[in-house]
């Protein structure tokens, strides 16, 4: 039985910033990101876990919101993680390099253009912040080759906020931070009693859909299957799992025998207003 909660119906809380009880917005932009979900998200949070772990970490809106005392956070994008990683270990040389750029057009195609492999991992996470909060609509996105190809935004973005972004570095020093396959991440660090959220690339929602492409790598048909017989092992183990996806009649199939909740939801990234409203699904596993 599907229910159809509206997430207008859930006044958004208030993000507060007093450590060490101290909640966070994400320091990216990213497509799909969840933080119009937490409202709906955070009702299903169970009252004790034992760890977090999220393995398509993306924005990160949800581990931010609940400031976990253990988590582990993993992607398959290389330049997320490092800069996950080099916030957390080295914020004041991302923020010194960041001071130093200009949010203007030649500038963003300078730095688009520059070669990750030849920079160091300061420069690299600076890169990518400067890149995410000037190019067109936030949107992360790489081409086959791996090559990040957004056009400028052209816009007033500020694209350095010293303070968030020292608060974020706090946050990640009790988090294992790792770049790898979420199966990977799940089968090594998944026990009984654990927090388990999976927010993978969507199922199209038409043929023409690629609105998760945050590194050259595809997900599949066959891999959602997977995905989905992963969602039932750690739910047999007796994990705490929730899910989101698109309202695709694939998905709901896949996960009929599960409590399936349909979120009506605003589609920020597309340049398209017609095509901004849209549909997910939060699937609630339990043992």
């Amino acid at each position: 039985m599907y229910k159809e909660p509206n997430i207008d119906n859930h006044p958004a809380e208030t993000l507060t910033i007093n450590l060490p009880d101290k909640r966070l917005k994400p320091f990216l932009k990213w497509a799909g990101g969840k933080t119009q979900l937490i409202p709906v998200l955070a009702d299903f949070i169970p009252a004790n876990y034992n760890k977090y772990i999220e393995p398509f970490v993306g924005g990160g809106a949800l581990y931010f919101y609940l400031n976990p005392d253990q988590a582990v956070i993993a992607d398959s994008n290389l330049e997320l993680i490092t800069t996950y990683k080099t916030i957390r270990d080295n914020v004041d040389d991302v923020i010194g390099i960041l001071a130093s750029y200009r949010n203007e057009e030649s500038f963003y195609y300078k730095i688009r253009s520059l070669n990750t492999s030849k920079l160091s991992v300061q420069e690299r996470a600076a890169r990518l912040i400067f890149l995410n909060k000037t190019c067109f609509n936030g949107l992360y996105r790489v081409n086959k080759k791996g090559v990040f190809n957004v056009p400028y935004g052209k816009g007033n973005n500020e694209f350095l906020n010293e303070d968030l972004l020292r608060d974020v570095a706090v946050f990640l020093r009790n988090t294992l931070i790792l770049h790898s396959d979420y199966i990977d991440v799940l089968r090594e660090y998944a026990e009984e009693g654990d927090l388990i959220f999976l927010d993978p690339p969507y199922y199209p929602v038409s043929q023409y859909a690629d609105f998760k492409r945050y590194t050259k790598e595809f997900f599949y048909h066959q891999d959602h299957i997977n995905l989905k017989n992963e969602f039932a092992r750690l739910t047999d183990i007796g994990c705490h799992v929730l899910l989101t996806n698109s309202s695709h009649p694939v998905i709901l199939d896949l996960y009929k025998d599960y409590d399936i909740r349909i979120l009506n939801t605003k589609r920020l990234i597309s340049s398209n207003p017609d095509t901004r409203n849209g549909k997910d699904i939060l699937v609630i596993g339990k043992r």
